[in-house]
């Protein structure tokens, strides 16, 4: 299947997440305290200074050295030590889950989207709303057919929702979703 991912505005690392499970996972573990777009441009800044986003080789890598490569300028995150850690965890969890194939994670035993979501709740750093928008993000985007995905992603599986990168696939999209993260913010701080 040929996918187009538009979530970096830079078409070499948004072509790597299209492509590759791994770069795409690792983009979906960075988002977080930082905008989109830089979160997903993570995995081709290493890949570029690793030559790899081989699971076991970096689940493997002596944590200070992938700690510097992950700080080198452009950092891969806001927090490069701290995400670094979580990356390494990450793929090791890949690594003895799944013989380091992120695609297992979805295909083994032909899971459906409630056993996914299992799945990805149980790997480090993605919690229940990072497991559902990603589960989303495969179904909407990387047309992964898990049957029940949508059930199972909740609000972010919607056909027409505008809550997550999995809503993402151009400019229009991407500005619908963040007015609506700051509309369901404001919301939250009137309730409280």
């Amino acid at each position: 299947m040929s996918r187009t991912l538009y979530f970096t505005g830079d078409a070499d690392a948004d072509r790597l997440l299209s492509e590759n499970p791994s770069a795409l996972m690792i983009g979906m573990l960075l988002d977080q305290q930082v905008p989109m777009e830089s979160a997903f441009a993570g995995p081709k800044k290493i890949l570029d200074r690793l030559g790899s986003l081989d699971a076991e080789e970096i689940a493997s890598m002596d944590p200070e050295r992938f700690q510097e490569l992950c700080a080198r300028s452009p950092a891969v995150h806001r927090f490069p030590g701290s995400m670094a850690k979580r990356i390494q965890a990450l793929c090791a969890a890949l690594v003895e889950g799944y013989g380091g194939d992120p695609e297992a994670l979805w295909t083994s035993g032909n899971p459906d989207g409630r056993e996914v979501l299992r799945r990805l709740r149980a790997l480090p750093g993605f919690g229940e709303q990072k497991a559902k928008i990603f589960l989303a993000l495969l179904g909407k985007q990387w047309g992964v057919q898990i049957p029940g995905w949508r059930d199972a992603s909740g609000v972010y599986g919607a056909e027409d929702a505008r809550r997550s990168i999995a809503d993402v696939v151009d400019e229009e999209t991407l500005h619908e979703v963040r007015a609506e993260k700051k509309r369901l913010k404001a919301e939250a701080k009137k309730a409280e």
